[in-house]
């Protein structure tokens, strides 16, 4: 039987192309492998050396503002300290964040792109544990070390994931 590998790429329809170009660019920090403004696409990479692209923007959404067409995207960062800096980045962009949380298996932070998608910045913990479990984090009051700390204790307080053996250790 086939089996899928992972997730290639991810493509959502903009409103204003060019606005959200500047966004996943600028503050997301996403390169340009490749695109075509005529046809109004856009494709983006974290790491071009691996990936031609892994989030792709088109011109043309055209539902009412306030539709919800994705769930959430995420975006995987190498360290705490990368989502207290994103932190810093969304505060400044003025934009609506929604939650920064512990699932006890990644730190994420969720928040609203300009046009509305639900994002989140995540770091894997590499910690073991069941999920959809999300408690508060506090990024004024609690330092990385406290935070991975809490996290390290879900695998005993919340139970561990019982499907596939995921590695334990901060992972990439």
């Amino acid at each position: 039987m086939p089996a899928i590998e992972g997730l290639g790429h991810v493509g959502i329809h903009t409103e204003d192309l060019l606005k959200m170009r500047d966004f996943y660019t600028r503050v997301m920090g996403l390169e340009i492998a490749d695109e075509d403004l005529d046809r109004g696409i856009v494709f983006l990479t974290a790491d071009p050396e691996y990936e031609h692209h892994e989030f792709v923007l088109a011109r043309g959404r055209d539902v009412p503002q306030g539709a919800k067409m994705v769930q959430q995207i995420s975006f995987r960062v190498k360290s705490p300290e990368d989502l207290r800096e994103y932190h810093r980045r969304f505060e400044a962009e003025q934009l609506r964040i929604e939650r920064f949380v512990s699932h006890g298996n990644a730190l994420g932070l969720y928040f609203f792109d300009p046009e509305g998608n639900r994002v989140e910045v995540y770091y894997k913990t590499g910690f073991n544990v069941k999920q959809g479990f999300g408690a508060p984090i506090n990024l004024e009051t609690q330092t990385d070390e406290d935070i991975m700390a809490f996290a390290k204790s879900c695998e005993e307080t919340q139970g561990p994931f019982q499907g596939a053996k995921l590695s334990v250790g901060a992972a990439n």
